[in-house]
Formats: structure tokens, sequence, C-alpha cells
């Protein structure tokens, strides 16, 4: 047990900051299931007193799945009893809090004069903040998490003491974040050191790490931190995350494996399940892996040199460290056709990490026998992207394409024409453009009225052939909020005009929700009275 690591996926929390990568409550509870499946040991479900999205999805999944449940809250007295309230139903429940310990933060974040006058009033202050939350959380439950936000950054005589202090109040596990991804990972390890040598009741709670890749050291100093003495890391599938993105999970799990001849630390990983993970991942947010990212990577086990090659027909560990099937990488692809069953989509839906209900279900295999006529094969990325697709249409949406018409030639203005359902009506109506593709972007904006600015536009084919499926993804500004749309089709026209129409969903629904958080805050301003 002492060479444990706790895996700890904040992909749900930390990983859905990355700019654009926004999911809905089915999004994120498929995804809590697949990470359940992935024998992950605690999983952040969420901010819940952000926003009543989030506090509904780490509700939902604390209900739903087995794994701890792990739910963040500011050192505030609201946060954590919010957090309570979403993670309660939760059969094991964990309440994660944390408040900023380095100068920068400390004199950023508390500069008023009531927090004091001097830095070492403010320190105080902080401390007796971070002792209070931590005191407060443990009446809820005895899995308290405290997090010394910045600790890369803080005076190391300052984080021992505020460390000290919280696990004096009642913490089980003190994280130590490189917030800022600043640290090297000789200097990273040697902090965890001394922090094991300097406080005096070190071994009453659980060391972890949370590392930030903003110079590409994430996953180097989370290593780091383990070889000195931590036992959880934080991190997340693909790496995702705020700026640079966190430790990636896979690399962390993957490495500790492999390197187990010089590294005697072991996680409950399923390994096998981490391609399927990352794929659901990737799916869902919209956000690429990039081919040669690490064990996930699509040229991760590809081998192109001539040398290379020769090496492998004759051992394949000559360059191949890992085996493929070891992190789920199945080199057979199951094809489904318009021949095939429900129960045999079903099946393969399953193998790859998505749970459906038969209504789910069955909206999925009319797509996916609409894909089968036009594609006459249909492979495990197809089924990923229909079930991207899918999710999106879990909630209700204000707009909806029923068809698109588009004429456009060498010598032709291209002009578009689109028929949207709006409520219960549908609205036509027709544009020209400098392109096919600006042509229905007109022809949607004129039909409901609306003028968006397109902050970015990308297409990328997530299949082969020339029956591959199109994906398109696209970003709207409106002041200072951003709207991100995804499409998909084996027409990329088509994916463009869903994803910008789901752009707009997204700022409808924004809009239509101000109301919500509104009338959320007032109820949190009124429990902040109570408590």
């Amino acid at each position: 047990m002492n060479n444990r690591v706790i895996i700890f996926d904040t992909t749900l929390r930390d990983g859905e900051q990355s700019p654009g990568a926004s999911l809905n409550v089915y999004e994120k509870l498929e995804i809590a299931r697949q990470l359940e499946k992935l024998k992950v040991d605690v999983i952040e479900a969420g901010f819940p007193v952000s926003s009543p999205g989030q506090f509904e999805a780490v509700q939902r999944i604390s209900a739903e799945v087995n794994a701890v449940i792990a739910g963040l809250a500011r050192a505030k007295e609201i946060d954590i009893k919010t957090a309570y309230e979403a993670l309660r139903e939760a059969k094991r429940f964990r309440i994660h809090t944390f408040i900023g310990t380095s100068d920068i933060h400390v004199n950023g974040k508390f500069g008023d004069d009531r927090y004091g006058k001097t830095l070492s009033e403010k320190r105080k202050t902080v401390l007796k903040m971070a002792q209070d939350a931590v005191a407060y959380a443990k009446t809820f439950t005895n899995d308290v998490e405290f997090s010394a936000e910045d600790a890369g950054r803080t005076d190391i005589v300052y984080l021992s003491e505020i460390i000290e202090a919280a696990i004096e109040a009642g913490a089980t596990t003190v994280n130590i974040p490189d917030t800022t991804g600043y640290t090297f990972p000789w200097e990273f390890g040697a902090k965890i050191a001394e922090l094991k040598k300097r406080i005096k009741n070190i071994n009453k709670a659980i060391i972890s790490v949370h590392c930030h890749d903003d110079l590409g050291l994430a996953v180097a100093n989370s290593l780091s931190g383990i070889e000195n003495g931590a036992r959880q890391v934080e991190c997340t599938i693909n790496g995702i995350g705020e700026r640079a993105g966190n430790a990636s999970l896979e690399e962390v799990v993957v490495a500790l494996k492999v390197r187990e001849d010089i590294c005697k630390y072991h996680t409950k990983i399923r390994t096998e399940e981490i391609y399927n993970t990352s794929k659901m991942v990737s799916s869902f947010t919209g956000i690429i892996v990039q081919p040669n990212k690490a064990i996930v990577g699509e040229n991760a086990f590809a081998h192109e040199s001539g040398i290379h090659q020769d090496g492998m027909l004759k051992n394949r560990q000559t360059y191949e460290i890992m085996t493929p099937d070891s992190v789920g990488v199945n080199k057979t692809k199951i094809v489904l056709g318009r021949h095939s069953g429900r129960h045999g989509l079903k099946s393969r839906l399953h193998e790859l990490g998505y749970k459906l209900n038969e209504k789910e279900l069955q909206t999925v295999y009319e797509k996916f026998l609409d894909l089968a006529d036009k594609k006459k094969e249909v492979f495990d990325e197809d089924l990923r992207i229909l079930m991207g697709d899918q999710a999106h249409n879990i909630k209700e949406e204000r707009f909806e394409l029923e068809y698109i018409h588009v004429i456009m030639g060498t010598n032709s203005i291209p002009t578009a024409t689109v028929k949207i359902k709006s409520g219960q009506s549908y609205i036509q109506e027709s544009a020209t453009g400098d392109g096919a593709v600006d042509a229905c972007f007109n022809a949607i904006e004129r039909a409901l009225d609306i003028k968006s600015n397109l902050e970015s536009y990308n297409v990328r084919s997530v299949t082969s052939g020339r029956q591959a499926m199109g994906e398109v993804i696209v970003r709207i500004r409106e002041n200072e909020n951003s709207f991100t749309g995804r499409g998909v089709s084996t027409d990329v026209i088509e994916a463009s005009a869903k994803a910008y129409l789901q752009a707009l969903n997204q700022r409808q629904f924004f809009i239509e929700t101000k109301e919500e958080q509104e009338n959320f805050n007032r109820s949190l301003s009124d429990l902040s009275q109570a408590v």
C-alpha cells in the first residue's frame, strides 16, 4: 500500500476549463462512467457553487457512479455547503477546498486591507481561512482535501505552516499544486521532500500533486513528486485543462507501468481502457488529440521508416516499449454496415464505453442507418462521432436544421437555402456568400435574424476514405463570451451548418439561463445567510 499511487482524475473539472471544452450533464455522466470503468480512484466531478449546470452534473454523477466523487470549493462556507449538497447522494465523497498561498496570490486575491495591511498579516488571515474551511468541510465528511494554490511558487516556510494547520484541522489529503507549471522536476521533487521533513503531522495525510504543463513538464513533475513522497496524482485524460493543460493521466500511469524496473509504484488503473477513454473525451470536448501524442495519438504505434519497419517485423520490442493492446489500441477495426442490427450496434458501443437506454439507442440507431447508407461501412471512429453528436442533442435545441441546399460552381455565385425549425415553426431563407460555407452561415443568420462574430472555423476528416466523416468546429464571440459548436457529416457543408447552428444554440441557451443563474445566486445568498 505504501507504494500505491492514487489517481485523482480532474477531467470533468479542470479539464473542462479548457477553452471550448464545455460539457453538458449527459456528456459528463458518460465520461464519469468510463472513468469508473478505467478504475480511477477519485473523480473530481465539478465546482458545484459555480453554476446550476455544474451543481446538477456533480449531483447526477454522485448518484450514479461508485468511485469516490469530489467537488471543488473555495475556502468559503457557501462553497463548501453547496459542494456537500451536490455530493450528498454519493456512496463515497470528498470535499476539496483550496486557497491561494504564494505571495503573488496572497497580495493579488487578498489585497484589500480587511485581510491585513502587510504581507505577514495577510498570510495569517489566509492560514486562518484555510484552517476554518477544512474544519467546516470536516463536519460533512471525513474525506477532506486541502490545496495550497500556486504551491510551486509559495515560500517553503509558509507552505509548511499552512499545510500543517490544514492537517491539524482535519485534512486527510494535502495537495501541492504547481498551478502555473513553473517548477522544474528536480525543484518540485525537492519541495515535496522538504515538506515531508518540515511538517510534523504529515504522516496523518496523503500528499497529492497537481501539475500544469505550461513548460511541458507536468508529467515529469508529477513523477518527481511521487519519487519524493507523493501518493496521489491529480491528472486529466489527454492532459486537457487550463492553458497548456494538466499532467496526462495516461502518460503518468503507463510510465509507472513500463518502468516498473526502476519505479516501484503502481496504480489500480485498467490500462486497457485508456484508449477508449481518450477517444470519448476527445469526441465530447471536440479537443483533437495530436497525432504524435504519447500513448493515445494516432502515430503512437505507427512506423514509417524502413529501418523501423524492418526491426518491427523481426521483433516488435525493437521499437515499441509497450504493446498497443496494453492501452486498448485494437488494430482489428470492427466494421458495421446497413445490415447490422440494434443488438450489434449496442454491443459495440458498450465495448467503446457508452451506456445507452432504449430511447437513446433508437435515436443513435436511426443516425447509424442513415450513415451506413452513405458510407457502406461504419467504423469505430464513426460511432464515436455519432455518440458525440448524440450528446449535444440530449438537451432540447432551440434551432434545428431541417435541410440545406447549396448551388455553387466555378462561374456562379454560391447560394445557400436553409430551412430551420424554431420551436413549432419553420423558417426558410436563402443567401449568397464568398463560398458555400459563407453562404450557409449568411442564410442561417438571415433566417434567425442574428448576426454573430465568427471567431474560428476548423474542419478535419475523422475517418479515412472518400466517404469519410467530416467534423467542423466553430467558435463565435459575443462581447466577452465565446460559444462553440460542433457538427459532423459525410458532407462538410452540412457539418458546417450544424456546427454553426449548435454555436447559436449555445448562445441562446446562455441568454435563457442568465435568469436561472441569477435565481441560483439568490438561493446561494439565502443559503449563505443560513450557514
